[in-house]
């Protein structure tokens, strides 16, 4: 079975830093798009960041500038580096990732992590 594991969450200062990783183990052919979520309590669940196979980047207003997603194709494993952390950033993060099994068909399965708590305070 294939598994994705979140970690690097936790408590910080408005204005530190963290970096989440986004790790896919199991029988993986490839990993396609992987995307960061977010959900704060009370609110709906964001879309904060995605990259592409050919690791092309989108993100949210709210966070573009403060953010960078990246990914480490040999691990399987993608990232969130996130700087200037404001109080409003203050969410359970969620990774997906679209992941291919074989080598025959082009057949994309979703699997997301876990989530990692992030808290930033004033």
């Amino acid at each position: 079975q294939v598994q994705v594991v979140e970690s690097g969450g936790g408590s910080v200062q408005a204005g530190g830093s963290l970096r989440l990783s986004c790790a896919a183990s199991g029988s993986i052919f490839s990993v396609n798009k992987m995307d960061w979520y977010r959900q704060a309590p009370g609110k709906q669940r964001e879309l904060v960041a995605s990259i592409t196979s050919g690791s092309i980047t989108n993100y949210a207003d709210s966070v573009k500038g403060r953010f960078t997603i990246s990914r480490d194709n040999a691990k399987n494993t993608g990232y969130l580096q996130m700087n200037s952390l404001k109080p409003e950033d203050t969410a359970v993060y969620y990774c997906n990732a679209a992941i291919r099994k074989n080598d025959r068909d082009f057949v994309l399965f979703s699997y997301w992590g876990q989530g990692t708590q992030v808290t930033v305070s004033s």
